[in-house]
């Protein structure tokens, strides 16, 4: 009999990477889904797996609706990836970012505890828990979180939700705590997918200027389909643990600006960029630095896309969406 997976923000970004991933591994996938008049298909269309995957209507926010889900398939595994995930908008909507990323969590985990105690349970933990906590350059496993946003905050406490009913009612949850990881699938309001469209506008003649935030902002970039290999990885693991996800290398918004525009044949790029204040947090986080030598040893885990591989595949995705 397969093995049956659900995966909560199927429609985002990382969902349609792990949900191809785990339909090849002959996988039946459940995908979560708000009930929408129109939902987006697009990313699960643009690696053709939009009939691939049994859609569930549920929602994060409603506990009753995580308990009919749960009791109903029992599935083996499930992936938590929904979140109120863009860290720009959880200052204006901190209330929804807790509710989602915070409050979900312990709904689903409850929904497991009670009705389907022996389903592995993954939590889409993220590097922004980590915030100013930076002591020799690098965040691993016992980093010290600082959050410097609302979108962190909710993070740091569904991490501590996913260990607490690990180590309290012996459930099999572990946190994958994924430093950035991009794809042609990144929304549009995420920086590096502005940098790629606005870039090959300007390219195209579609667009005069790109405009940007803190240029000087550090991170640790790989590419979501590296990334969802590690997180059923951490699933098929003797014992639950959790894990640091991340290539190791840092590079700023300035290199990924520089790289994008060098891709399209355009070398002079900062007549094309300029700075404007709304986009700046009201608390940076500057650096974010992986060291995921536990996942490199324990998951037998490595990154395959490179920083600039990854821009080249960004931009080479919207330029052909753009010639259209």
């Amino acid at each position: 009999m397969a093995n049956t997976a659900l995966i909560t923000g199927i429609l985002g970004q990382d969902g349609p990477y792990l949900a191809k991933y785990l339909v090849e591994k002959g996988y039946k996938v459940y995908g979560l889904m708000r009930r929408y008049s129109t939902p987006h298909m697009d990313n699960l269309k643009f690696l053709g797996i939009e009939h691939s995957v049994d859609f569930i209507e549920g929602d994060l926010s409603d506990e009753a609706s995580l308990i009919n889900i749960i009791k109903n398939i029992r599935p083996n595994e499930v992936y938590n990836l929904a979140a109120q995930s863009f860290v720009g908008s959880s200052w204006d909507q901190a209330k929804l970012t807790t509710e989602v990323n915070s409050l979900g969590v312990l709904y689903l985990l409850n929904s497991i505890k009670f009705f389907s105690p022996t389903t592995k349970f993954y939590q889409a933990s993220t590097s922004e828990m980590f915030g100013l906590s930076n002591d020799d350059g690098y965040q691993d496993e016992n980093t010290n979180f600082h959050p410097r946003s609302p979108y962190g905050i909710s993070k740091v406490y569904a991490y501590w939700m996913t260990v607490n009913f690990r180590e309290s009612y012996g459930l099999f949850t572990t946190n994958g705590i994924l430093f950035n990881h991009e794809s042609p699938l990144r929304g549009i309001q995420f920086v590096t997918r502005k940098i790629t469209d606005g870039v090959v506008k300007i390219k195209l003649g579609l667009a005069e200027t790109l405009s940007l935030g803190n240029l000087e902002a550090k991170r640790d970039w790989g590419f979501a389909g590296d990334y969802v290999e590690a997180m059923y990885l951490m699933m098929q693991a003797e014992k639950p643990d959790d894990y640091v996800i991340g290539s190791g290398h840092c590079h700023s918004v300035r290199e990924f600006v520089e790289l994008a525009f060098k891709q399209v044949g355009i070398s002079d790029w900062e007549k094309y960029v300029t700075i404007d204040a709304r986009f700046k947090r009201p608390a940076e986080v500057p650096h974010l630095q992986a060291r995921a030598n536990k996942a490199f040893e324990k998951l037998g885990w490595k990154p395959k896309v490179s920083f600039e591989e990854l821009v080249k595949v960004m931009v080479e995705a919207d330029m052909k969406r753009l010639q259209k």
